[in-house]
C-alpha cells in the first residue's frame, strides 16, 4: 500500500466521523430548540400576556415599560380569565398607581330635586322715578350721588319756580275777600300747577308766597341715576333720579334647559351666599323666563327674596336650592356614575381585588350626590375615581354588567337584609307582618305612584310606627309577593 492510499483512506475515515459527530449535534441542536417551555412550578400563577391599563386591547409577550405611558406593563393571568367569578381584576398596587378610590353606597339625606348657581339683581318692579312737576332753575342740591343709599323722603334739590309767585299772590287776595268759593277755586289752581300741599300750606300759615320747592325721593333704596345738578334749567316732567327699592332682591338663577319642566312659579328657594356662611336666605320663584341662553342651553329663573338690613347686594354670587325638601336616599358621589347614553352604571369594587360594572336606576341629584333608585344595596363599594379605565377593560374582556334585577354580589344575608329597590311612602295600615302603603313611584319596575299591601320580613321593622308616618323603606320582589326588608322614618320636611 503505497502512501497515497494510506492518506486516502485515513480522510474518509476521518471524513465519516466528522459527518457522524455533526449529525449527532444536529440533532441534539434540533432536541433543543424544539423542547416544551417548563412548566408553571406548583402554586405559580400563568402569565398568558402583559398589556398597558390605559391601552387594554394591546397585548406584549414579555414584561416592560409601555410604550404609550410612562408606566410598566401588568401581567394578564390564566385563572383571570377562567375564573368563573366575573369581573377585572386588578393587583392592588397597580389599582393605587391608577389613583382608585373606592365609595360606599349609603343612606343619606338628598337636598332639593335641583341646585343651581345665579346672581342678586335689583328688584326692578320696585322702582320710582323723580320728575319735576314744574319747570324752573336748581337753586340747591344735596350731597348725593348715584349709588347712596337713602330713606323715604330724603331732599335731593331746591328748585326756584318764578311763575308761582303771581298765583300764590293772587290766592292770598283772594284769602283776604272772604269768598269761600273763590278761595277753594284758587287754591285748586295752586295744586294743578304742581305745587305740593305742604307749600300751599305754607303760603297759608305765613301769608306770603314761596316760590322754592324742595323735591324729595317717594321711597327708600338706592340712587341708580340722578340727573340734577347746581344751576340747571328744568322742565316740567324732566327726570331727575331713579330710585331702586331694597325691601326684597332679585337672584337670577341659571337652569338647564332639561330641567325647565321641575320648574314651577312659586316654588320655595333657599339660596346660600359666601358672604354670610352658615346662613340660608329663603324665598320664592317669581317667574321662569321665556328665552335660553344659546351658548349655555339655560334659561334665567327669577327668584325674589326679602332682603331684610339691606345684607344681599347686587352682584353677590349665591347658591340656591329649587324645589322640593330635603329627604332619605340611597346615595353615592356623582362622579362615581357612568353614562353611556342607553344606560347608567357605577363600578362595582368586589372581594379581591375584582371590579364588575353594574346598571343601576338613578334619579335626583344634589350636593354632588346621586341618589340610587335601583340596582345597588346599601353598604356595596364601587369605584369612585378612575372607574372609566376599569369599564373599558371590562367592555374589552366582554364582561356583562350586572342588570338591575339581580341579586347584588354582596351575601345573601345582606341582600336579604337590605332589598333591592327602595321609595318613600305613608303608612295607611299595619296588621301582624302586614304593612300598606301609599308610595311613590318605582320606576325600575314602572310601578306608579299607588296603595299597596307589602309583607315585613320581620314585625319587630314596624315596631315604633304608626299611621300616617311618612317612610322610607326598601323591598324585594319574593315569590310569595313584594317584601319590605327596611324601614325608616322619612326625614323631617
Amino acid at each position: 500500500m503505497t502512501f497515497d492510499t494510506i492518506s486516502r483512506a485515513q480522510l474518509a475515515i476521518a471524513a465519516a466521523v466528522l459527518a457522524i459527530a455533526a449529525g449527532g449535534l444536529g440533532y441534539g441542536l434540533a432536541s433543543w430548540r424544539h423542547e416544551d417551555p417548563p412548566a408553571a412550578t406548583p402554586g405559580e400563577r400563568k402569565i398568558l400576556y402583559w398589556y398597558d391599563p390605559m391601552v387594554p386591547s394591546q397585548h406584549f409577550d414579555k414584561p416592560g415599560k409601555s410604550p404609550f405611558m410612562d408606566m410598566e406593563l401588568v401581567p394578564k393571568y390564566a385563572d383571570e380569565a377562567a375564573s368563573g367569578e366575573a369581573g377585572v381584576s386588578i393587583d392592588p398596587a397597580r389599582a393605587q398607581s391608577l389613583g382608585l378610590r373606592i365609595a360606599e353606597a349609603r343612606t343619606g339625606t338628598l337636598g332639593s330635586a335641583l341646585t343651581a348657581t345665579g346672581t342678586i339683581e335689583f328688584n326692578e318692579r320696585d322702582v320710582a322715578i323723580v320728575q319735576a312737576r314744574t319747570g324752573g332753575f336748581v337753586q340747591r342740591v344735596y350731597a348725593l350721588a348715584p349709588g347712596d343709599v337713602i330713606g323715604k323722603g330724603a331732599p335731593l334739590a331746591d328748585i326756584l319756580v318764578p311763575e308761582w309767585a303771581g298765583a300764590q299772590t293772587e290766592y292770598l287776595a283772594v284769602r283776604r275777600i272772604g269768598d269761600a268759593g273763590l278761595s277753594r277755586a284758587a287754591r285748586q289752581r295752586l295744586l294743578l300747577l304742581g305745587m305740593p300741599s305742604g307749600t300751599v300750606a305754607a303760603v297759608e300759615r305765613s301769608g306770603r308766597p314761596h316760590t322754592v320747592t324742595t323735591i324729595s325721593t317717594p321711597t327708600g333704596g338706592t340712587i341708580k341715576t340722578l340727573g340734577v345738578r347746581a344751576g340747571m334749567t328744568v322742565t316740567s316732567g324732566q327726570t331727575l333720579a331713579e330710585i331702586n327699592g331694597l325691601g326684597t332682591v332679585w337672584l337670577n338663577a341659571a337652569v338647564p334647559e332639561a330641567m325647565a319642566g321641575k320648574l314651577r312659579p312659586g316654588e320655595g328657594v333657599t339660596a346660600t351666599l359666601a358672604a354670610y356662611p352658615g346662613k340660608r336666605f329663603t324665598g320664592r320663584v317669581a317667574a321662569i323666563l321665556p328665552s335660553v341662553a344659546a351658548e349655555s342651553r339655560t334659561l334665567t329663573v327669577r327668584i325674589e327674596l326679602p332682603n331684610r338690613g339691606g345684607r344681599l347686594r347686587p352682584g353677590m354670587f349665591a347658591s340656591v336650592d329649587i324645589g322640593g325638601t330635603a329627604r332619605t336616599a340611597l346615595l353615592v358621589p356623582s362622579e362615581a356614575v357612568i353614562r353611556t347614553g342607553k344606560r347608567t352604571l357605577v363600578m362595582l369594587a368586589l372581594p379581591q381585588g375584582r371590579y364588575r360594572p353594574a346598571e343601576v336606576q338613578t334619579g335626583a341629584e344634589a350636593g354632588g350626590q346621586t341618589e340610587i333608585l335601583a340596582g345597588l344595596a346599601a353598604g356595596e363599594k364601587i369605584v369612585a375615581s378612575g372607574q372609566f379605565l376599569i369599564d373599558s377593560e371590562a367592555s374589552l374582556s366582554g364582561i356583562e354588567a350586572r342588570p338591575i334585577a339581580a341579586t347584588p354580589s354582596a351575601p345573601q344575608a345582606e341582600t336579604s337584609r337590605q332589598g333591592v329597590y327602595r321609595t318613600n311612602g305613608r303608612i295607611e295600615s299595619l296588621a301582624g307582618d302586614r304593612i300598606t302603603l301609599s308610595h311613590e313611584p318605582v320606576p325600575a319596575l314602572k310601578w306608579p305612584a299607588m296603595t299597596m299591601t307589602f309583607r315585613l320580613s320581620a314585625p319587630a321593622l314596624a315596631r315604633g310606627f304608626k299611621k300616617g308616618d311618612r317612610v322610607v323603606f326598601s323591598f324585594d320582589q319574593a315569590a310569595e309577593g313584594p317584601v319590605v326588608r327596611t324601614l325608616t322614618r322619612e326625614a323631617a320636611r
